[in-house]
């Protein structure tokens, strides 16, 4: 079976990381929870490099990987009332909400993206809006006049807008903009070193923005003991200040989407948004179900992410994942060009 269900990064960590981690190994006191001002530098200087935002160091905390910021953040927060996220989305914004004992309130999608006028009616009682792009699962990126809209709708109700922008540097059809790009007041950005440095298993991220809310989760999560390991951290300052291995990467998925993308199109499937991110988002105009696509392709040997998963709206679709080696997606390219679905 060619296993395309999960986002996995699957190839080498780059020697940069993996020697800095060596380098910092002898770390036999506490770390910071604030993060070394190296690390906080690091994670800065990339915003302000690779995405055009100014968010200062003192505005930037670094996360045991981003899940478990993005699970906990309202209960870190102290959240009440609603908390609304994508009603096509990765499930662990609405699990955060109700571990925070907060209202899971899905927002309808307008051609992948945030509707606004459904925001409206949503907004009494909103403490904590998600956004998330480019999407998991379905690869939207939004385009600027959006994420200038959303964060001016965000700030006019009072509502924290949070970004999961963990994708950033995986665009693909279109240019990424990151909700820091309109400044930080009222605005948070999460960041993973997970997929753009193949650096899952170290549990390396970062969120910033906001100065008061940044300072707040630091308040709470030194107390609760959520501190990055040192030499992790170490590790993130070589990430954050290398360029070349996320090039690198980018190369490797773009050739992988390049070979399945016609592929799944040859089969029958029909490609939506996936503009970024690491996953192709495909329905079949014979298939009215996710579940029988899926049992359609488990049974050429490709097992796929049925889009119920991830809310209502994916009734119909499945998730392809890019994570797999380049001899797996080949595989699985030839399997479906032999036929149709």
């Amino acid at each position: 079976m060619v296993d395309l269900s999960i986002g996995t990064p699957v190839d080498p960590t780059p020697d940069v990381v993996t020697d800095a981690l060596r380098g910092a190994a002898d770390a036999p006191g506490y770390p910071y929870a604030a993060g070394t001002p190296a690390v906080r530098a690091a994670a800065s200087a990339w915003m302000s490099r690779r995405l055009g935002v100014d968010c200062p160091p003192d505005q930037v905390l670094p996360t045991i990987g981003s899940k478990e910021l993005v699970a906990l953040l309202p209960f870190l927060l102290a959240a009440r009332g609603r908390v609304l996220v994508p009603a096509l989305a990765y499930p662990t914004y609405g699990v955060g909400a109700r571990l925070a004992g907060c209202e899971s309130v899905p927002v309808p999608l307008a051609d992948g993206l945030l509707d606004l006028d459904a925001l409206d009616s949503l907004a009494d009682g909103a403490a904590l809006l998600w956004a998330n792009y480019p999407a998991n699962p379905h690869g939207r990126v939004a385009p600027p006049d959006h994420v200038e809209a959303l964060v001016g709708w965000a700030r006019r109700r009072g509502v924290l807008l949070v970004s999961d922008e963990c994708y950033a540097e995986l665009a693909w059809d279109a240019p990424f903009t990151s909700m820091l790009a309109h400044g930080t007041d009222g605005v948070l950005a999460v960041h993973s070193l997970s997929k753009r440095s193949n650096a899952a298993g170290l549990r390396a991220g970062f969120v910033a923005g906001d100065g008061d809310v940044v300072a707040r989760l630091l308040a709470v999560r030194r107390h609760a003991g959520f501190l990055v390991p040192a030499p992790v951290q170490a590790a993130m300052v070589a990430a954050l200040g290398d360029d070349e291995h996320v090039e690198e990467q980018r190369a490797r998925y773009r050739a992988r989407r390049d070979m399945l993308r016609p592929a799944l199109e040859k089969a029958g499937l029909v490609v939506e948004h996936s503009q970024g991110g690491l996953y192709l988002w495909a329905c079949h105009p014979a298939y009215d179900d996710c579940w029988a696509l899926v049992d359609a392709l488990a049974r050429r040997g490709i097992v796929v992410a049925p889009g119920e998963f991830y809310g209502r709206d994916g009734a119909r679709h499945v998730r392809v994942a890019l994570t797999a080696t380049d001899e797996r997606v080949a595989a699985a390219a030839r399997r479906l060009e032999k036929e149709q679905l």
